[in-house]
């Protein structure tokens, strides 16, 4: 493997350093957990802008760093239309969402379902939430450990279960407040190293930046894609601008990862700041990652050699994902019939992992891979701490012992940071047979496990009339219409329903689904009205 020969010691002493920082700053903050509130809102006294770039690491995470550059890579800015929704979420989401949570006082983002529609929509939208972390956990360890395959030629499979254990202690040592300052130090490593690398992608090209822009652009790269209004099957600018601007909202409206900061802050204006601040940050870094894949693309178009080279390597994690093995008979044939079956859509996710391994000076090779573990150690972490702060405040608080001592909630929050770890590492070894674009994957989780919260939510603020039974009504229609959504665009549809699939993109499932649940609410809550002003006038 390319990098196993030029992943030099001062690669490993940059690469070993960062870990050593990061594995300190958990410690440092040890004795300080000492409490469930110490554990899960850092009490309550941190600033707006490091709960903000708190919120931006995790936005940016593994998923971003190389599925990105491998999306645009592959066909074009489509992605950049998700983050053009980010302001409107954000802005939604400080004026109707954040002094909610604010003036709760509660740590879970759930309990406001409680006081609105019962125990049973605090549950739900909890199982739902830990469900999606274990998914979200799974995609980013993925990503994390797949430059690490490239890089050093190991199974992969081995890599994720060994980073698994890695991220699940240093979580389990530091609480929310080392989460925090953790990912205020991970971002400046994430923005270093991707901007690193951009620059030798674009000095590297025979004829500077202007090459790289002649190429991208003559071949589309920079298209946001198609701007039809009415074909709701593709994923048009305005289906993923759609799509962003749902998504953003579970994000900063519903999420407990970002709810989590906004209780963290020190005042109502800072935790507003926080989200301004992480969504605004955003916005420009994303395009950074993206016009990263069309370099890329302009790069390997004039180094053909390199792009040979990825094709092998993905050959290979091919051969290896089907369970054959390098001394197997036939392999070389088989191998070289993968080779020459490859698109140029297998390639997207390696080729950023490839350019670090082949390109990148002594040192700077290091650099941007502990860019690649903060990426995902940022997300990874607050994802077992807002798991953990929900079974301990959700279920193990709320059902099973509501007088239980402050010592058994943090024993209770350390136990679950260990579980949701240990389900997150084994969906990241599930992924490994998978080889479509880890982008389209996690989307299409992200949709189909967040629409209903979201759904919920948004039910309880614009139609505030409905209640009860009604609410659980509209919430299984919500359900059955998401899954009719999402189970039709599977192989798994039967082919004599094909008649009855949903025409609409999976991105869409978090759109539709939210809304027809408010639009049913609506009109039942007016149903309900008509009726009662009839039975008064009677």
């Amino acid at each position: 493997m390319i990098a196993a020969v030029f992943f030099t010691g001062v690669d490993w002493f940059v690469l070993l350093g960062y870990f050593v920082a990061i594995m300190a700053l958990g410690l440092f903050f040890w004795r300080r957990n000492n409490t469930a509130d110490q554990f899960t809102a850092g009490g309550r006294t941190l600033p707006g802008w490091l709960c903000g770039l708190s919120i931006f690491a995790t936005y940016l995470s593994s998923i971003s760093y190389l599925a990105l550059p491998g999306k645009a890579f592959v066909d074009n800015w489509n992605a950049f239309a998700f983050s053009l929704a980010l302001p409107v979420a954000a802005a939604i989401a400080v004026r109707f969402f954040l002094p909610l949570y604010r003036r709760s006082g509660e740590v879970s983002a759930y309990s406001l379902l409680e006081n609105r529609f019962g125990l049973w929509a605090r549950l739900y939208a909890s199982c739902f939430y830990l469900l999606f972390q274990i998914a979200r956990i799974g995609v980013v360890m993925y990503l994390m450990a797949l430059p690490m395959a490239v890089l050093f030629g190991w199974d992969i499979r081995i890599v994720i279960i060994v980073t698994g254990i890695i991220v699940t202690i240093y979580s389990f040592v530091g609480g929310i407040v080392a989460v925090i300052w953790a990912d205020a130090i991970q971002a400046v490593v994430l923005l270093a190293g991707a901007l690193l690398a951009l620059g030798i992608l674009l000095f590297d090209m025979p004829g500077g930046p202007s090459e790289v822009i002649e190429v991208a652009n003559s071949h589309d790269k920079f298209s946001l894609g198609s701007t039809s209004l009415f074909d709701v099957s593709q994923p048009t600018l305005w289906v993923v601008l759609a799509y962003g601007l749902f998504d953003n909202l579970r994000n900063f409206g519903v999420d407990q990862s970002y709810v989590q900061r906004y209780i963290a802050a020190s005042s109502d204006r800072e935790a507003a700041k926080s989200v301004w601040f992480g969504a605004l940050l955003y916005v420009p870094v994303s395009a950074l990652f993206l016009f990263i894949g069309s370099s890329l693309f302009a790069y390997y178009e004039s180094h053909p050699e390199q792009t040979q080279e990825v094709r092998v390597i993905v050959a290979e994690q091919k051969m290896m994902q089907a369970g054959i093995a390098p001394d197997a008979p036939e392999y070389t044939a088989q191998l070289n019939e993968t080779i020459d079956s490859l698109t140029e859509k297998d390639l997207g996710d390696r080729v950023f992992p490839h350019f670090i391994a082949a390109n990148l000076p002594t040192g700077a090779r290091g650099l941007l891979i502990a860019a690649v573990f903060a990426a995902a150690m940022s997300t990874v972490s607050t994802s077992l701490n807002s798991s953990a702060t929900l079974v301990m405040s959700d279920f193990y608080k709320r059902l099973f012992r509501p007088e239980s001592s402050d010592s058994e909630h943090v024993h209770v929050l350390r136990a679950s940071t260990v579980a949701w770890g240990a389900m997150g590492t084994v969906m990241a070894l599930a992924l490994v047979r998978l080889t479509e674009s880890v982008l389209d994957i996690w989307w299409m989780l992200s949709g189909v496990l967040g629409a209903a919260i979201i759904g919920l939510f948004l039910l309880g603020i614009m139609v505030p009339k409905i209640r009860g039974a009604a609410a659980v009504l509209v919430l299984l229609d919500g359900m059955l219409l998401i899954a009719w959504m999402a189970a039709s665009k599977t192989d798994y549809w039967p082919s004599r329903w094909r008649d009855v699939a949903s025409p609409f993109h999976p991105l869409l499932v978090i759109v539709i689904g939210p809304t027809a649940m408010i639009l049913l609410g609506w009109i039942i809550a007016k149903l309900r009205s008509e009726k009662a002003n009839e039975a008064a006038v009677d």
